[in-house]
């Protein structure tokens, strides 16, 4: 199976660059999976979301807190897979 790699704005205007999975949930539980997701600042400089905080690489995060999902362009997919791999 293909990855899903995808730009995602969330409602607290954070902008992520993800993997990205849809998990079968419960309303209200959970129903989205985050792989390796780095938030995008200035310049498309990529930091490891939430870096300060954990070393896990994957998230469970709910599809409410997700204003939208976008292709990423092809100078930040690039960029995106040279840091995780």
């Amino acid at each position: 199976m293909d990855k899903v790699i995808k730009v995602i704005l969330l409602t607290n205007s954070e902008r992520l660059v993800s993997e990205i999975v849809e998990i079968g949930a419960d309303i209200g539980e959970p129903d989205c999976k985050l792989i390796k997701p780095h938030e995008i600042w200035e310049g498309h400089n990529l930091v490891p979301w939430m870096m300060d905080d954990t070393n896990q690489t994957e998230f469970m995060i709910s599809s409410d807190k997700i204003i939208t999902i976008a292709d990423p362009n092809s100078d930040l997919l690039e960029k995106y897979l040279e840091k995780i791999n």
